[in-house]
């Protein structure tokens, strides 16, 4: 009885030892996560073509224009339509307002400023005469004698054109930059002004500046003049 009992237990132990050799044996399975799955790489790449496929527009192919000074042929804005040739050197700085063009020099030696000659066309009523005068009156003499007759004015007819000009020494002493005048006295100024009567209206050339630099380049606005046409 006792044998059985001993042969009974030994048999269990195998029994359990068998088991529990089995139950180390199998590796453990994974547990399955719930959390999505990112890919680092896949995220760079799209980062890294999405950089790359930009193409760069260059903004510094271009340049502003700027004023040569250089003989080209201008005309008028206005209803005249007139013609003409400012000279080389002359820096142009385009129309503005009543001004249908506006020209500046360099100052002569020892002047302090350059020349400057205002072009309008058309908005000025009042007949040639009448403007030539309105010019004389916004220069005084330092001697407090009449402009009018320091004034040297003329007529000449230039391609079919009658021009009225005028030439003063004295105080420019206008009141207002609209027309050219200064808006304080200027003494030792030069007027070289111009009216021609276009077909289509009169066309005012308005020359002022120092005396020594009006005298440097009266050459080339008479030959400014000259140029004018229909």
């Amino acid at each position: 009885m006792k044998l059985n009992c001993t042969c009974a237990n030994w048999r269990l132990i195998t029994i359990l030892s068998a088991a529990l050799f089995v139950a180390c044996a199998d590796a453990p399975k994974p547990i399955a996560s719930n959390e999505p799955t990112s890919s680092t790489s896949g995220s760079s790449q799209s980062a890294s073509g999405q950089s790359s496929s930009g193409i760069a527009v260059g903004h510094g192919s271009g340049s502003a224009p700027t004023s040569t000074g250089a003989t080209v042929p201008m005309q008028s804005g206005s209803g005249s339509g007139l013609k003409w040739t400012p000279p080389a050197g002359w820096e142009n700085k385009g129309a503005s307002g009543m001004r249908a063009a506006t020209y500046i020099t360099p100052p002569a030696k020892d002047d302090t400023e350059g020349a400057e000659c205002a072009v309008f066309d058309g908005g000025i009523g009042g007949g040639v005469q009448a403007n030539i005068d309105r010019w004389i009156g916004q220069f005084e003499q330092a001697d407090g004698s009449s402009s009018a007759n320091k004034a040297k004015q003329s007529k000449e007819t230039i391609n079919g054109m009658t021009v009225t000009m005028v030439d003063l020494t004295g105080v420019y002493a206008g009141g207002g930059m609209a027309m050219g005048q200064p808006s304080t006295k200027k003494p030792g100024y030069r007027l070289l002004g111009a009216i021609v009567e276009a077909p289509g209206g009169e066309v005012f050339f308005k020359m002022t500046g120092p005396a020594k630099t009006m005298a440097a380049v009266q050459a080339d606005f008479q030959k400014m003049l000259k140029s004018i046409s229909k």
